[in-house]
């Protein structure tokens, strides 16, 4: 597994099926967690994990590189996920 971060919250993953899942992951930067990746400086500081192979960021954040992997399948439920969070917190 490997990763670019493009412009923005776009992040550029391959995987080691040989497959790319360009992701964009501003919908859901949202909540105690992941809302502060929302600081550029934060989100780039991505790393993958060397023991659980997940994108990791210094604050706890983290993605599964299954749901990455298939992220067409899941971005509308985490878009909607940080909707709620969005909603909640009053913004």
């Amino acid at each position: 597994m490997g990763f670019e971060v493009e412009t923005g919250y776009v992040l550029r993953v391959r995987f080691e099926d040989g497959s790319v899942q360009r992701i964009d992951l501003e919908p859901v930067l949202e909540g105690e967690t992941y809302g502060p990746l929302r600081d550029l400086e934060l989100f780039r500081s991505v790393r993958i994990d060397p023991e659980a192979h997940t994108l990791v960021w210094p604050n706890g954040a983290d993605f599964d590189p299954a749901t990455l992997h298939d992220w067409p399948r899941y971005a509308a439920a985490f878009a909607e996920r940080g909707r709620i969070w969005r909603t909640r917190a009053g913004g």
